[in-house]
């Protein structure tokens, strides 16, 4: 809700219901001295003169409309009831306090100075020719110069509240925006751990499933690896894909339930091994001392090794493929290198998926021809953070 809105709420109507309930106000003020008891020797609270009272207090109706028309209309009533009637005077000129107000908030600045003398003036010619009274003058001027000042402060006090309106719809505009971006690098990223467990599994399980029948006729005990291998490769996909879906329903279990962590590096050989079981030799070499790299990044790598796995085993119709990951100094690097076709990129929609990874953690990514120009290879390179730690649950990257 916004503040304008909640000014006009506690007012609980509109200008045109806040000036007629000012111009009553100021009615039942003029009043007073009408209906309280009067000595004898003051002049009479006649009917004419509280009728001219009225009539400088009804233009306050409109003094929104036309501020200026109004001051006069109240300061010609207001001579008209001191020179045709003697009735009770009043200890503050409302009205004409309320117009001056009006025309000080809503008037351009040469119209306010202008206004400003031409009353200055009517308050010298009217005390001069009431009391002359030097103490009445000042006072006068005093209450219009006071009125005069409320009129700014008002608008100052209205800028005020729009900069913070304004301030206010650009700040939620900023968190409409930045929770929208969020939302939509969840969405990426949860795609891509889709994505990626789904083509592994899927990839694999098929390799084993045409390989099944082939294996029945000639070497029965390698059908039943086939399909223990088809039967491994979905459950660790479901435990997978029921690990991403658990932490999409926050409060199923209620707030604080533990979730299963994400992949790390150790994974990295049982994931081997389950590839090996569509026929793939494969290597899997480490080099250099592990230091802590961060659950995130872990997790990072160990996705883009499936993936570059997955793309092996669909596209690259490879004999062997070689893992390396060699812990640097300042940074790990991870390569994949196939004897395949050459084609391991498949639709390239998996090698986008390993770039972004990469990219979401500062990294870089290479695909392309292996060496001397035969099979595919993936090198990807992850800088050490100095902060990388194993902490914390959760689906990460």
């Amino acid at each position: 809700m916004h503040i304008r809105d909640m000014g006009a709420r506690a007012l609980g109507a509109g200008p045109r219901a806040v000036d007629l309930t000012v111009t009553l106000l100021v009615q039942a003020a003029v009043t007073m001295p009408f209906v309280v008891p009067r000595a004898p020797e003051l002049p009479d609270a006649t009917w004419t003169a509280y009728g001219l009272t009225t009539l400088s207090v009804l233009p306050l109706a409109a003094r929104r409309r036309a501020p200026v028309a109004v001051l006069f209309a109240v300061l010609a009533a207001g001579g008209l009831y001191k020179f045709t009637v003697d009735g009770p005077g009043q200890p503050l000129p409302y009205t004409g306090l309320v117009a001056f107000y009006t025309v000080a908030e809503l008037s351009s600045s040469p119209k306010r100075l202008g206004i400003a003398v031409l009353t200055a003036l009517t308050v010298l010619c009217s005390v001069g020719l009431d009391s002359n009274d030097m103490r009445e003058l000042l006072f006068s001027l005093f209450v219009f110069a006071a009125a005069y000042a409320f009129g700014r402060l008002t608008v100052t006090r209205k800028a005020y509240l729009r900069a913070v309106e304004d301030r206010a719809r650009q700040l939620e505009l900023t968190r409409r925006i930045e929770a929208e971006q969020a939302a939509a690098r969840e969405r990426a990223r949860i795609a891509r751990e889709m994505h990626d467990i789904l083509s592994h599994a899927v990839s694999l399980m098929i390799v084993q499933a045409e390989a099944g029948p082939v294996a029945v006729r000639t070497a029965p005990e390698r059908a039943e690896a086939a399909f223990d291998a088809i039967s491994e490769t979905g459950r660790d996909a479901m435990a997978q894909l029921r690990r991403i879906l658990g932490v999409l329903r926050e409060y199923e279990d209620g707030p604080g339930a533990p979730r299963e962590p994400q992949p790390v590096l150790d994974e990295l050989p049982a994931l081997v091994e389950r590839v090996r079981g569509s026929g793939l030799e494969i290597s899997y070499e480490v080099t250099g001392p592990a230091r802590p790299l961060g659950l995130a990044v872990e997790a990072t790598v160990y996705r883009i090794v499936q993936e570059a796995l997955t793309n092996v085993v669909k596209h690259a119709a490879a004999g062997t493929v070689r893992i390396q990951l060699d812990h640097g100094p300042k940074a790990l690097t991870v390569t994949v290198t196939d004897d395949g076709s050459g084609s391991a990129g498949g639709s390239g929609m998996g090698l986008i998926g390993i770039g972004e990874r990469a990219a979401a953690h500062g990294g870089t990514a290479r695909t392309g021809p292996g060496p001397d120009g035969r099979g595919f290879r993936v090198r990807v390179t992850v800088p050490r953070t100095e902060t990388g730690r194993r902490t914390g649950t959760g689906v990460g990257s």
